[in-house]
């Protein structure tokens, strides 16, 4: 078949791949082999797709035709989709060989790519459960023309996004929710031109997001540069697929763990981005605390904090991967560093660099299968003059609905918290602007609560109308935060039912 696909029909073309596998391959492993072929049969339909309009230009001239297939990428003689899907039989090794083919053929930006899932294994997946494979994917040509990049890419974070629901508590590592992608992107503002990291890139999502909001704003999106590393081999490779089947070709995504062995260097010093976006696992208890304490990079400027918990280490890592100027970072962490007692010292150390800008508390759920509340973390290298020596801190623990068993933020709410973030003003209820001083005799502590009064207190107390004086004066200082009080009234009125759903 050779058609346009909708995003619809092309989601459900591309989950059929993991029905085939439903059964015979763990659901948490289906990535291992659906990502590899998709991208597999894309290569090879976006390279019959330049052959034949290379066949048009010049007069069916075969050598030029396939010089200019191979200029962005080269598939050897042999290693095509329709020569491994020809093969009768051992398909797995046929299948395994063309892939490495590729990558041999492609140094610096598809080796490695298709992992290491093994396809020679019979008692896993069988030659016939492959053959199903390729003849499924075999059913749509996935060229540019039928399925434009940004289509592909959206199909593809489908999957992802399946696969992590499928694929129980581990999801976490492997899937960002994605309502707070789009927040943390919003806040940070990307711009044309500049370079975004991501220490802990997962599948690249948060990468993709930000190329996105370039996208949406009218910006050149393809003058980005987008760095990421991961430790998990096979996440990492789907990441480098991820950002090729988005069109992204300034990118470079790294293996290995972040806080041992740092890939981005110049001058034997860390590589330094305008933007930091990330998501880290938390709260781990698994890194070398006693290799920070002496950190080649120089990373740990605010101290270690203690051996349960890693969260203030990523974020030193982040800091230091800011570019001095420029450099701007938001990250998702859980509720707890924020005051804990144990890792009093080192938030102390960073409340008084003045890098924190502000400190955004987020509703329970929002962490892929864990009730816990989430908050971000925004810094900044060079800070207004006007903002310096102060943090804002935001209390939007309640603007969530209910997504399944999970939560996630409206585009309304989304657009709420980064206009209470740009804006930097305190709203009651809502938003507190901090002198270090008083963070400092609060015992260094960055708990909103601590300083913003929770809305569920003051919907408890007061309804409706406790919240439409502040959002009125809101609006009468020239604010348009919202467009009107019904608005605001009605948002009041969804977080309470989102409360009372809760229990």
């Amino acid at each position: 078949m050779s058609a346009t696909l909708n995003q619809q029909e092309l989601e459900s073309y591309l989950w059929g791949a993991a029905v085939i596998l439903r059964g015979l391959v763990d659901a948490g492993d289906y990535k291992q082999f659906v990502f590899p072929l998709l991208f597999y049969k894309r290569l090879s339909d976006v390279w019959d797709e330049e052959y034949a309009l290379a066949m048009q230009d010049a007069g069916a001239d075969h050598a030029y035709a396939v010089e200019q297939a191979n200029t962005d990428f080269v598939i050897p003689d042999g290693a095509h989709w329709k020569d491994v899907r020809a093969v009768a039989k051992d398909l797995g090794r046929a299948l395994q060989a063309a892939l490495r083919s590729i990558e041999a053929a492609n140094p610096g930006r598809l080796d490695g790519i298709f992992g290491d899932a093994q396809w020679t294994n019979k008692e896993r997946v069988p030659d016939v459960t492959l053959k199903n494979l390729l003849e499924h994917f075999s059913g749509q040509t996935l060229c540019l023309a039928n399925v434009p990049e940004d289509e592909l890419g959206n199909g593809y974070e489908f999957l992802i996004k399946k696969f992590a629901d499928d694929s129980g508590h581990t999801a976490q590592e492997f899937y960002t929710n994605r309502t707070v992608v789009h927040l943390m992107v919003q806040l940070l503002d990307p711009q044309p031109g500049e370079r975004i990291y991501d220490p802990t890139c997962g599948t690249g999502g948060m990468l993709i997001s930000a190329l996105a909001e370039v996208k949406r704003n009218g910006g050149e999106h393809r003058t980005l540069k987008l760095f990421g590393q991961e430790r998990n081999h096979m996440t990492a490779s789907i990441a480098r697929m991820n950002l090729v089947l988005h069109g992204v070709k300034d990118s470079e995504i790294a293996r290995g763990d972040t806080l041992a062995t740092p890939a981005f260097a110049e001058n034997d010093r860390l590589r330094t981005f305008d933007l930091v976006v990330a998501n880290p696992p938390y709260s781990i208890k698994q890194w070398n605390r006693d290799a920070w304490m002496s950190d080649p990079w120089g990373r740990n400027r605010f101290g270690a904090p203690p051996q349960n918990s890693a969260d203030l280490v990523f974020v030193q890592h982040i800091i230091a991967s800011m570019n001095p100027s420029t450099g701007r970072s938001v990250t998702l962490l859980p509720h707890g560093f924020l005051a804990r007692d144990s890792e009093r010292a080192v938030r102390a150390e960073l409340v008084r660099a003045d890098v924190i800008e502000a400190v955004i508390g987020l509703g329970r759920r929002l962490f892929f299968n864990s009730g816990m509340e989430s908050c971000l973390l925004v810094c900044r290298s060079h800070r207004q003059a006007e903002r310096r020596g102060r943090i804002l801190f935001v209390d939007a623990a309640h603007l969530v609905v209910k997504d399944g068993p999970n939560n996630k933020l409206l585009t309304e709410h989304q657009r709420s918290i980064a206009d209470v973030y740009h804006r930097f003003v305190p709203i009651e209820g809502l938003a507190a602007v901090v002198t270090l001083d008083e963070i400092h005799r609060s015992g260094d502590s960055l708990s909103v609560n601590q300083y913003v009064r929770r809305r569920a207190d003051a919907v408890a107390t007061s309804g409706q109308s406790g919240f439409a004086p502040a959002w009125a004066r809101f609006d009468e200082e020239g604010d348009t935060f919202w467009q009107n009080v019904e608005e605001a009234a009605a948002l009041v009125e969804s977080m309470c039912r989102v409360e009372v759903s809760d229990g």
